[in-house]
């Protein structure tokens, strides 16, 4: 299999995506390894305008959701990419990826409009400059039997529908990144069944914690699968003061290398919205040596 880092270094964007991947490259290059972003739906930010929140939050990007649902997405309309282009101009947040959390209440093995969805979140992803798309298996999307055991025939079914679309997200240089309730070595064998470097794994250390996993083995077991990380903890507001023991996880992820977006997805405990992100933001750049 190829692995990830040579995947992604023989990989070209689209010329209308280019400015947008000069601002993500530029961002990473000034704060080093990593650089922070939020989900627009913790943020209560969606749409254009959620990139001056996530600026006034100090964020450096936002990870965004499709839009309106139909027989296409909303951010399969050009005119609404656009609109998310000028806005990150403007605030200078980039567009740190796109989140198909929709697949949680309309899963991607039975929704009969996932295929076509999956095609144009790829193609809008690859215009936004953007890389990993993070495609969500939980609620009625979950691949775990309640009674324990995976749903083995919607695990097929989910497999055959991304190995379908994965050269589409190989040609456009982005990443299919699956975020569910299963362990690393479950999700290592359904990117084996998928065989392709655009499927990878969403990690979310909060939801790992959670669900009883070893975070950071998991982290080291996954290495390069690994295309993005939420951070969040469940139990409590505040990284650092919950559940989810920070410090190893700082320490694994250092540990294979990983370079790029980590994505919020904490909430309010002060009802403050902005003043909650930015302690988070402030606590995760010390956390990873961040520059401020």
């Amino acid at each position: 299999m190829i692995r990830r880092r040579t995947f992604l270094k023989g990989t070209a964007g689209t010329a209308g995506a280019m400015a947008a991947s000069a601002l993500a490259r530029e961002l990473l290059a000034a704060g080093g390894d990593y650089r922070l972003s939020a989900c627009d739906w913790s943020l209560k930010a969606k749409g254009p305008d959620g990139l001056e929140i996530a600026r006034r939050c100090t964020l450096q990007g936002l990870e965004i959701s499709p839009g309106k649902l139909g027989e296409t997405i909303e951010l399969a309309d050009p005119a609404y990419r656009k609109a998310y282009k000028d806005a990150s101009a403007k605030t200078g947040v980039a567009i740190s990826s796109t989140a198909m959390g929709c697949f949680n209440q309309r899963p991607v093995a039975s929704e009969p409009l996932a295929p076509v969805w999956l095609e144009q979140i790829v193609d809008a992803t690859a215009d936004l400059g953007c890389k990993p798309i993070l495609l969500a298996f939980f609620g009625k999307g979950d691949l775990r039997a309640k009674g324990g055991g995976l749903k083995t025939k919607e695990l097929d079914a989910v497999v055959q529908r991304l190995k379908a679309v994965a050269p589409r997200a190989e040609k456009a240089g982005v990443i299919l990144g699956i975020e569910n309730t299963l362990s690393a070595k479950e999700n290592a064998a359904i990117l084996d069944r998928i065989g392709s470097p655009a499927a990878q794994v969403y990690y979310d250390i909060g939801n790992s914690t959670g669900n009883g996993y070893d975070v950071p083995a998991e982290i080291r077991f996954l290495k390069d699968r690994i295309c993005q990380f939420h951070f969040k903890d469940r139990k409590h507001g505040y990284l650092g003061q919950g559940e989810v023991r920070m410090k190893p996880v700082a320490e694994a992820i250092a540990d294979i290398g990983y370079k790029g977006w980590i994505v919020l997805e904490t909430k309010c405990p002060s009802k403050d919205r902005d003043a909650d992100f930015r302690k988070n933001a402030d606590y995760v750049r010390g956390l990873m040596g961040m520059k401020a």
